[in-house]
């Protein structure tokens, strides 16, 4: 019995994916299956449903459901220069390449909340390449994007971001680059006019523009790996000749169908380098 219930289980949870996609176009169909019946699960709680086919029927008929699902169903965890050594490597090995380029463009696939672009600004201000830099930062988060935009973060988080500046190598303090009030710090808007923020689905969008680095940190873990090829293939039409690719710190190329595309740059970092001639 407990095998024919975890079975009707995966049937529902395909049907309701299968269900957001035909809906609302949002494609989950290869994302990691385990993930997502984690978050799922914790939907039902909040949703006040016992089984998965009781909330595919709101998500179906009743389309305040969704956006508030959408909530569950995309990962918003992060920090301001996350795994500060990332941004060591990007600052003391990337940078002075990209100095040689007249403009940049950066994408930041999976943008969250913000906190990845808005280091990514402050690090490239510091180094004073941000005035001829512009980046993309996308989700397929409309509320994720929302908040990104805003540039507003609670200042309880403060403490672990300034931390991680400081490690990363940073050349000031990060209380240059916000206002503290009411609980909250505001992020320096000059930051936000080298942002354009957009939506943009990995699994079922194209590539939009020639950039020469793209970061996509801790994303690809929750995708199945066809799904994984296909945002990896987008990223290598995307980079321009010999652009750079950052992924997380659990995420590799190494089993890839793109594998052969880049080259090992920072490999501890998990940067890496699109191969001369693709």
């Amino acid at each position: 019995m407990p095998h024919r219930k975890a079975r009707t289980a995966d049937i529902e949870q395909r049907l309701l994916i299968d269900a957001i996609y035909h809906r609302y176009h949002y494609d989950f169909r290869g994302y990691a299956q385990a993930s997502l019946k984690r978050r799922l699960g914790t939907a039902l709680g909040h949703f006040g449903c016992e089984t998965l086919s009781q909330l595919q029927d709101r998500v179906l008929h009743d389309a305040s459901v969704f956006p508030a699902l959408l909530e569950y169903l995309t990962v918003q965890v992060s920090d301001m220069f996350r795994d500060p050594s990332y941004f060591r490597s990007l600052r003391e090995e990337v940078v002075p390449l990209l100095r040689t380029y007249p403009s940049l463009k950066i994408w930041v696939a999976g943008c969250s909340a913000g906190e990845e672009v808005y280091s990514l600004a402050i690090l490239l201000q510091e180094e004073g390449l941000l005035d001829r830099t512009l980046i993309y930062a996308t989700d397929i988060n409309p509320q994720a994007l929302r908040a990104a935009e805003s540039g507003v973060f609670d200042m309880t988080r403060v403490a672990a971001f300034t931390e991680n500046h400081a490690r990363s190598g940073a050349k000031g303090s990060l209380s240059d680059y916000y206002t503290a009030r009411y609980g909250r710090v505001v992020l320096d808007k000059t930051l936000r006019e080298h942002i354009v923020f957009s939506d943009h689905s990995l699994a079922t969008d194209n590539v939009f523009a020639e950039v020469h680095f793209v970061s996509c940190r801790n994303v690809l873990i929750y995708f199945e790996r066809d799904l994984q090829n296909r945002a990896l293939g987008l990223f290598r039409d995307a980079l321009c000749h010999r652009g750079f690719l950052g992924l997380g710190a659990k995420e590799s190329l190494r089993f890839s169908d793109q594998s052969d595309a880049f080259d090992d740059f920072v490999l501890e970092d998990r940067i890496y380098r699109k191969k001369a001639g693709l």
